[in-house]
């Protein structure tokens, strides 16, 4: 079983701490389990929390020893860290740990050196902090997460979850990472690259929403659905439904479609042996040719590349974990 290993360094982010566990622990692989989750501090008991709340953590900071993935979540503390969280995270990520932090965890990260030359994302009121104290690190502003290969960070809150489901995702595919995701009511797939919801103008009333039209597109992605028809669905005017998607989604319409659509291809190739041409149809992208336009400049791959590597990720994970 993988093991993730959470650090929670006071004064911590009571919403973020509970993310890996709500992701992870929800993430079924055959039936079972596919996470061990196990939350750590330097000093175990009532640990303080950002705002009136303490939480109780269990356990010392043994438990990144022999964890697959090691975690460090949002914390209010952004000057110097704990040298026992320090020493620990440069032990992890020496013994092949794959390192990743939510939110202001990025500062941790930062001060053990892990992410020197290297991309990096934090919550965005503070990327230009991160960037002016850490100069070695390449800071990137306003995207929700950065996959760095074996070192990865988000931007806050909800950006975390983003994260852990790109763990997920990463780790046993996309049917285990999108059942995650229904069954915590997020996005299945938010993209890294993805803005994170900074300064912009206040959102509409939340009287409206497009869930339910979304959901109802969800299953009915191979076939043609025009703006007209998801605006009918919806009961609003095109012009109405537009506006509306960007400030839920982030995306137009159509994009949002398209997104959804090179989702379920990539799940068909990771858990079907269907050929590429049934992979293109289900998926609604039409034809074999768009559905390697689209995967290539999502991933870079073929549909034929992407299968074979995904499955030998697969193998060579279900390996190490062995």
């Amino acid at each position: 079983m993988h093991r993730v290993a959470v650090l929670a360094v006071p004064p911590v982010t009571a919403f973020d701490l509970t993310i890996p566990e709500l992701v992870f622990g929800a993430a079924l692989v055959g039936g079972s389990p596919g996470y061990e989750v196990r939350v750590g501090t330097p000093e175990p008991g009532l640990v303080a929390a950002t705002g009136s709340l303490k939480v109780s953590v269990p356990h010392g900071l043994d438990v990144v020893d022999g964890a697959h993935t090691v975690i460090v979540t949002g914390t209010g503390a952004r000057g110097d860290a704990d040298p026992r969280v320090l020493a620990a995270l440069r032990g992890a990520a020496a013994a092949g740990s794959r390192i990743a932090s939510i939110c202001t965890g990025a500062f941790v990260l930062a001060q053990a050196g892990l992410l020197d030359g290297r991309k990096a994302t934090t919550y965005w009121p503070f990327s230009a902090e991160l960037a002016e104290r850490f100069p070695r690190v390449e800071v990137v502003g306003d995207v929700l997460f950065v996959d760095d290969g074996d070192v990865l960070s988000s931007a806050g809150l909800m950006a975390g979850m983003d994260l852990c489901l790109h763990l997920v995702r990463s780790d046993h595919g996309a049917a285990v990472a999108n059942a995650v995701a229904r069954l915590a009511l997020a996005v299945p797939v938010r993209f890294g690259g993805q803005a994170q919801a900074a300064a912009g103008p206040p959102p509409e009333s939340r009287a409206f929403s497009l869930a339910e039209t979304r959901a109802w597109a969800l299953g009915r992605l191979d076939e043609p659905l025009p703006l007209g028809e998801l605006a009918a669905h919806a009961h609003t005017s095109v012009r109405t439904l537009t506006r509306r998607f960007r400030a839920e989604t982030g995306l137009t319409p159509l994009r949002w479609l398209l997104e959804q659509r090179v989702d379920r291809a990539r799940e068909l190739l990771e858990a079907t042996d269907l050929p590429v041409e049934r992979v293109a149809e289900r998926s609604g992208l039409g034809s074999a040719d768009s559905l390697r336009h689209h995967l290539l400049r999502r991933v870079g791959l073929t549909p034929r590349a992407y299968r074979d590597a995904y499955r030998k990720q697969r193998a060579a994970g279900r390996g190490r974990e062995g």
